[in-house]
């Protein structure tokens, strides 16, 4: 399937690992112009120059915290009319709610809901003028089913998806969409971080915790990151108009609820 984006311009925030990396690569392969953002330069020139060499596509790189008010501005003058916009950051860590002060919920605010929000704010106009637009918000399955370890991310990722079940519904008539994907366990080094607290805190090996939870998923696996980055591309396709504020739940089956 064509999906009617190449040549569009396409914004990737925390892309140079993981799940953005995933769709910036699954973007340009539909041909689309990406920017990628990630605070590590190394890091972030070595996916840039992979995506090149598997793709042919052009690529842009900005070494920026997207948390940040000058990681934006810096971002954005590199980027100013992006046709599709991937809002990621990395989640705040894991622990006990005990043990976080005011400034630990800050910054999960910053980074996992103002972040996406303050970028909308800069390019959804532009988006709407030019009756083209395609905005992915990457969250997390928490928001649908709570994980007892991540309050700050479930706190901060929640008040994102309320506040785009709102703004959604106002730009779609300028075939603008915004929606949230929200990934179960895929295998990441996000995931593997928190693999790690969890085994410590069971008292087991890695390994055991690791084979434990795939078990615990009606897929028997973690999901690859390619798979995300795929259904990120279909929903910023030409053919996805249609679909906008809606979290999109990508877990192998993991959450048990019908809704």
């Amino acid at each position: 399937m064509d999906l009617g984006i190449a040549g569009k311009r396409a914004l990737v925030c925390a892309a140079s690992k993981g799940l953005g990396r995933a769709c910036a690569m699954s973007l340009a392969r539909e041909g689309a112009e990406v920017t990628i953002v990630a605070r590590t330069s190394d890091t972030l020139e070595a996916t840039a120059e992979d995506i090149r060499r598997q793709t042919g596509a052009t690529v842009t790189t900005v070494a920026a915290d997207i948390a940040s008010e000058d990681g934006r501005a810096a971002v954005l003058a590199r980027c100013s009319s992006p046709d599709i916009l991937i809002n990621n950051a990395g989640g705040p860590p894991p622990g006990d709610f005990h043990d976080w002060d005011r400034d630990d919920w800050i910054a999960a605010i910053d980074a996992n809901m103002l972040s996406a929000i303050f970028m909308i704010k800069a390019t959804v106009d532009g988006m709407q003028k030019r009756k083209f637009g395609r905005i992915v918000n990457i969250t997390s399955s928490a928001v649908k089913a709570p994980i007892d370890i991540l309050g700050l991310s479930n706190g901060a990722r929640s008040g994102l998806t309320g506040f785009i079940a709102g703004i959604s519904r106002k730009t779609v008539r300028d075939n603008v969409t915004i929606n949230n994907i929200l990934p179960g366990p895929f295998d990441t080094d996000r995931l593997n971080a928190n693999l790690e607290v969890s085994a410590k805190a069971a008292g087991k090996s890695i390994d055991a915790m690791r084979s434990e939870r795939m078990a615990s998923n009606p897929a028997g696996r973690f999901g690859d990151p390619s798979e995300f980055g795929e259904l990120c591309a279909f929903i910023c396709s030409a053919q996805a108009g249609y679909i906008t504020g809606q979290n999109l739940l990508i877990d192998g089956g993991g959450f048990p609820g019908t809704f």
